[in-house]
């Protein structure tokens, strides 16, 4: 990600005067768990982001936006063949929609840091929310591919930039709860993504068989969170900079940011984000059509994939905690990519054979993203370098992870089955692996930059 001029916080607004500068504790520099760099920095104690009320909307708003970070995407994902025949798409054209989600996260997402600066983060997520209601309120009214992929797009706009300030949100908000609030809502987000694949096809065929109903439904959950950030609006000050309570003024925006491009721990956790990403959106995007193709009934391959998904329910609570307690993330990583190597190895072996073992292999594998999340609030000290390395992890990451669902989708149409696209699945955890135990060494970007 290029470097800015502005090396402020983006999430905070200005200062308001010198003597405030000077004077005023830094809201949002995080406490250091376990695991924070080597080089300590002396910080004020944050303060309080607000009054209670406020920590609890924000809390059900972290719950409510993480539950609509994937349902747009795993419910296509248990509709694809219902959708291609629907839409006339070919296997390529098909593999080139399962990739547009890691396009626009990479696209969207680099422009949250300068979107949050300038309208504070809970408006940029709010309308976040809003975006996917549109876009999933349009999209089953597309009669053609370039409709149903505008409005797919205007979708997942929203969950790209909310992608990356939620571990921005928790950092500021929650600055010694990193590990239980990013658990909590990464927890939320599993359960979203692991329902939408569960409960699509049924109630598709609750609602006659029509798969532009079915896609459609979810509209009404991205609805209902949009509705928690709205009372958050009215204090944008507060919101930007985690402000003080009552009558305490604003806090100032941190010191120099770090320039993360220059360092070493930021390239590692982006193209860790990248390998962990690929992995999960050809999941998302494509085992429901691996079973199926193996003879496995239409709604069990959708159920499958939940089971996939479901996985990630209690670990994303359990495994952003545990990492915030360990000095070192490695460990973590390999134990996550051993369970991927062999769900994958079963899944070439024995698909239909074995497949509610490989689907629980898969979905723990899967709990890299969690671990990825939680990283990004280790690798930095400060709420400005969060922000960055949140933006810029995330951007490389997706930008990574772009040619492998649409890869799996041309060697399925001309190798004619799944031999060779899950062989390349599985292959990916070896680098995955290596690169993620790079990632998480004990060491922060501020020391690297």
């Amino acid at each position: 990600m290029p470097d800015e001029p502005q090396t402020l916080d983006p999430a905070a607004p200005p200062a308001r005067t010198a003597t405030s500068t000077a004077t005023t504790a830094d809201s949002s520099a995080p406490a250091r768990p376990h695991g924070g760099g080597t080089s300590p920095a002396v910080q004020s104690p944050p303060a309080a982001p607000g009054p209670r009320w406020s920590l609890a909307l924000v809390t059900v708003g972290l719950v409510l936006a993480a539950l609509n970070l994937r349902p747009a995407i795993t419910s296509f994902g248990a509709l694809l063949a219902d959708v291609s025949d629907g839409l006339h798409m070919s296997g390529s054209v098909a593999g080139v929609l399962t990739s547009v989600p890691p396009l626009c996260f990479a696209v969207f997402g680099i422009t949250a840091p300068r979107l949050a600066r300038r309208f504070g983060p809970a408006a940029v997520v709010c309308a976040g929310m809003a975006a996917i209601f549109t876009g999933l309120v349009v999209r089953p009214f597309a009669t053609g591919t370039a409709g149903f992929l505008a409005a797919s797009a205007l979708a997942l706009m929203g969950i790209a930039v909310s992608n990356v300030l939620m571990p921005v949100i928790v950092k500021r908000y929650f600055p010694d709860r990193v590990g239980s609030m990013t658990g909590l809502y990464s927890m939320a987000l599993a359960l979203g993504t692991s329902v939408a694949a569960a409960a699509t096809v049924p109630m598709t065929d609750a609602l006659g068989g029509d798969w532009r109903l079915g896609l459609g439904v979810w509209a009404a959950l991205a609805a209902l969170a949009v509705l928690p950030w709205i009372p958050l609006l009215r204090d944008r000050a507060r919101d930007g900079a985690g402000g003080g309570t009552g009558d305490k003024p604003a806090a100032p925006a941190e010191t120099a940011a770090p320039r993360v491009a220059r360092s070493r721990t930021a390239w590692a956790l982006g193209c860790f984000f990248g390998l962990q990403a690929t992995g999960a959106y050809i999941t998302m995007g494509w085992m429901p059509q691996i079973f199926r193709d193996a003879g496995v009934p239409a709604s069990t391959a959708g159920v499958l994939l939940a089971v996939t998904m479901v996985m990630g329910v209690p670990l994303a609570f359990v495994i952003p905690r545990l990492a915030t307690r360990m000095r070192n993330q490695g460990p973590i990583v390999v134990a996550l990519g051993l369970c991927g190597l062999a769900g994958y190895t079963g899944l070439f072996l024995a698909p239909a054979g074995g497949a509610w073992l490989w689907a629980v292999l898969l979905g723990v594998s899967n709990c890299s993203f969690p671990l990825a999340l939680t990283m990004i609030g280790l690798r930095s000290r400060t709420g400005a370098g969060v922000v960055r390395l949140s933006a810029f992890a995330q951007s490389v990451g997706y930008l990574i992870s772009i040619p492998g669902p649409l890869l799996v989708g041309v060697l399925y149409q001309h190798s004619g089955g799944w031999s060779l696209p899950v062989a390349l699945m599985g292959g990916l955890m070896v680098p995955q692996m290596i690169i993620g135990c790079l990632a998480g060494r004990d060491r922060t970007v501020e020391d690297e930059c």
